[in-house]
């Protein structure tokens, strides 16, 4: 219990004599550098929520301001128009002071004057959306002034989160759009009678309670900043009482063909510390923000550490804390929890390796049911509520659980070795995805807001929680730690972290356990192992093209992929289906996801019929539907949040109720590179992630993700059920990849006739 003791700062015993008292100076020196790290943290929050609510100003233009107007009041000018004069009416101080002060007040009253209107200025120019529907390559004069002006606006270095107060607010789509667009949507998927009923349930809907539900919702986004993201929250994922492994949760992978180096520990010293430094510039708002053109809502970044999901009886709750030093690693049935702070510093690559092989060669032996206390988080949550409240509330338990949830982090120490790349490279790949999916099923903490795996071999990988952030948002700390790790930090010559040890670190401590709930923990394990086995996964690589090819033909690489998909699956099940592609609307504040139907009219025409033209209309029609989506103008977000306002009123919406319950039995999803100037995909094209993906939405559908490399690799994530007899995640690859050979064979005339540009030229050439 050595560790306990170092936790004391003083301990005193009573004597004859009297009190004893005995201080610990390395616990006191401990606290009083943990205190000035806390208020350093506080004083840069400070300086940069007065840096973020001044923008697009920054507070030196207040000086300059106040300058100003003193110069102008010096040449006997009153650029107030008499209202310095009457503010010097109401102030208490002497004659001498009165000019000064009315004046400085002034100038803070313009200047903040000033700021609002600027703010106000960049936020109507931020709603303007119209440069998303303009042809690629050809740009108008409207959206050339408007990127002039978004820039003159946009200020010279933007924080992390300065463009918050400037982002628009979500619209609100009328009913009879929406309406419309969903009947467009559906009408592949039905035949004649049951369309007909749709459209008269649709039709009496938007005539009668509609209206009503409308008023209700439009309401909630005056006073709301965003009408949608609260309740998708909570009703789409902490309401949910069904396991959130492998039906929520998702993974991302690590480099596909390199291990930077073999040795477990050092990759995760590396890594770590990565981790560690990821947070600081993010606690710093130094993150430059996200953008297209224009920025993209960073509101989802606040909880990306720190955060953990806590199970409630009705629903989950999502916990965040301001700052953690520490992380939790499971390894071998044991919880350890590693400082990674010492004496008010950050510890080394170096340092982390060291720690983490002291928990690798710990022989200490799990405690009674603590090995397998992680399938709680895997399995339903009512049961694990239950428990967490009966065993968990007091003592030891608590004080264990609370350093788990409280914790920057979960990380897993793995003794499996994975993704090893040879004859049986496929098979690897998907034992490597299933394994980040749901691992053994209680070896990792599916409740924390990310956790990271490192394998025997050095590899590594990342599951994470959906319900504080969208997957964007971990693959972009994802991309920032795969390349510190391996391009800035690297390893030395026998594979460890650069650097020295300081050997007097303390160890790492041991979480211990009183009485746990070993028979709870069985049953949840059960319903976890057996969602576990019951997911087929299916990873590969296709790398016959990609992307170059793709726009060679002048066709987006998405609409592309997404056309193949919807071909694959009509020649699998010879029939169409509800299809979801996920599309953000981060464009405005604290927007989080829209759905695309990607099967349409005109790619179930097209599927039907292959002809250049067809596919022509279906990428086209594809590509509106993704920008309509982006701009606030989907289907889903609204039918949802109406049938949320029809549960509040108590009132019955058969159409609403139809609605949303249709399976998505084709849930697709791209994972994009969204830094891409971290990696060399020319020199180094070995250094790319895999991607990532999820489970199955729907019993008898699959999942899919896919993540467009380079100019010549695109990665797929299958998924399905083994249950369903419908599919198989193996066969349906092997039918996107013909599909995918089919559609380029099918465009490879495009490729060849040069364009109008091209003729010219050789025209011009020819006259010459």
């Amino acid at each position: 219990m050595a560790e306990a003791h170092q936790a004391v700062a003083f301990q005193f015993t009573v004597t004859p004599e009297g009190i004893d008292l005995q201080l610990s100076h390395q616990a006191l020196t401990e606290i009083y550098l943990s205190g000035m790290r806390s208020w350093k943290k506080r004083i840069i929050r400070l300086k940069n929520s007065v840096i973020t609510g001044v923008y697009p100003a920054s507070p030196s233009s207040w000086l300059f301001v106040v300058i100003a107007i003193l110069a102008t009041m010096y040449t006997r000018s009153d650029p107030s128009m008499g209202l310095i004069a009457k503010i010097q009416e109401h102030l208490p101080v002497s004659t001498q002071c009165q000019v000064v002060l009315s004046a400085v007040l002034f100038s803070t009253m313009l200047w903040l004057l000033l700021i609002f209107t600027m703010r106000l200025c960049l936020k109507q120019l931020l709603s303007y959306h119209r440069w998303m529907f303009e042809q690629h390559g050809k740009m108008s004069t409207t959206t050339k002034v408007w990127v002039a002006l978004v820039r003159i606006f946009s200020g010279r270095k933007p924080l992390l989160y300065s463009y918050q107060g400037s982002l628009p607010n979500l619209p609100v789509p009328t009913i009879k759009d929406t309406v419309k667009r969903y009947l467009e949507s559906v009408r592949p998927l039905m035949d004649d009678a049951k369309f007909e009923r749709m459209t008269k349930l649709a039709t009496e809907f938007e005539s009668s309670l509609g209206n009503r539900l409308q008023w209700y919702l439009k309401l909630k986004a005056l006073w709301a900043s965003n009408y949608v993201s609260d309740w998708w929250e909570e009703y789409v994922y902490l309401r949910g009482r069904g396991p959130i492994m492998v039906n929520s949760n998702y993974y991302g992978m690590d480099f596909l063909y390199v291990i930077p180096t073999p040795i477990q520990a050092a990759r995760a010293g590396n890594s770590i510390h990565a981790f560690f430094l990821y947070r600081r510039k993010l606690n710093k708002e130094e993150i430059k923000p996200v953008s297209t053109v224009i920025p993209l809502c960073a509101a989802q970044c606040e909880r990306i550490f720190n955060t953990t999901r806590i199970p409630g009886e009705e629903n989950d709750t999502v916990q965040h804390w301001q700052d953690s030093d520490y992380i939790v690693v499971y390894h071998r049935g044991r919880y350890f929890r590693l400082r990674v702070y010492q004496a008010g510093r950050l510890l080394s690559p170096r340092e982390i390796e060291f720690q983490i092989q002291r928990i690798l060669d710990d022989p200490t032996p799990p405690c009674k049911g603590e090995a397998k206390l992680g399938a709680l988080t895997a399995g339903d949550r009512i049961p694990w509520a239950k428990a967490r409240a009966k065993y968990f509330s007091s003592g030891v338990n608590k004080r264990s659980l609370d350093c788990i949830e409280r914790a920057a982090f979960f990380v897993t120490l793995d003794d499996d070795e994975q993704c090893v790349m040879g004859d049986d490279s496929a098979a690897s790949l998907d034992r490597y995805a299933k394994s980040l999916l749901h691992g053994k099923c209680y070896d990792r903490w599916f409740d924390k807001s990310f956790s990271v795996v490192y394998y025997k071999n050095g590899k590594k990988g990342i599951n994470g929680e959906h319900s504080w952030a969208d997957a964007p948002v971990v693959a972009h700390l994802w991309e920032y730690t795969l390349a510190t790790d391996s391009f800035q930090l690297g390893y030395n010559a026998e594979g460890h972290c650069k650097g020295e040890v300081d050997a007097s670190l303390p160890r790492p401590q041991k979480l211990n356990w009183e009485i746990l709930p070993e028979e709870q923990i069985s049953q949840s394990l059960a319903v976890a192992q057996a969602l576990a086995d019951d997911v087929d996964f299916h990873v590969f690589p296709f790398q016959d093209f990609g992307k170059g090819k793709i726009k060679k033909c002048r066709v987006s690489p998405d609409a592309f992929i997404q056309m193949a998909l919807q071909l694959a699956y009509y020649r699998e099940r010879g029939t169409f289906c509800l299809t979801y592609e996920a599309s953000m609307t981060r464009l405005f504040r604290e927007g989080r996801t829209e759905t695309v139907r990607s099967c349409s009219n005109e790619s179930s025409a097209f599927v039907r019929q292959s002809s250049q033209r067809l596919f022509r209309a279906a990428s086209e029609k594809h590509q509106l539907l993704y920008r309509l989506a982006m701009t606030g103008a989907g289907i889903d977000r609204h039918l949802f949040c109406l049938y949320v306002v029809s549960k509040y009123l108590g009132v019955e919406s058969p159409f609403l109720k139809e609605v949303l319950s249709e399976p998505w039995r084709l849930s697709t999803s791209q994972t994009p590179i969204q830094q891409v100037e971290l990696f060399d995909m020319v020199n180094h094209p070995e250094y790319i992630s895999c991607g990532g993906g999820f489970g199955p939405v729907a019993d008898d559908g699959y999942g899919l993700s896919y993540c467009i490399l380079g100019e010549n690799l695109i990665n797929f994530h299958i998924s399905c059920k083994h249950s369903c007899p419908d599919t198989d995640a193996h066969k349906f690859g092997a039918q996107i990849r013909k599909a995918l050979h089919d559609l380029i064979k099918l465009l490879s005339p495009i490729e060849k006739e040069p364009n109008k540009t091209e003729e010219k030229k050789m025209e011009v050439k020819k006259e010459l």
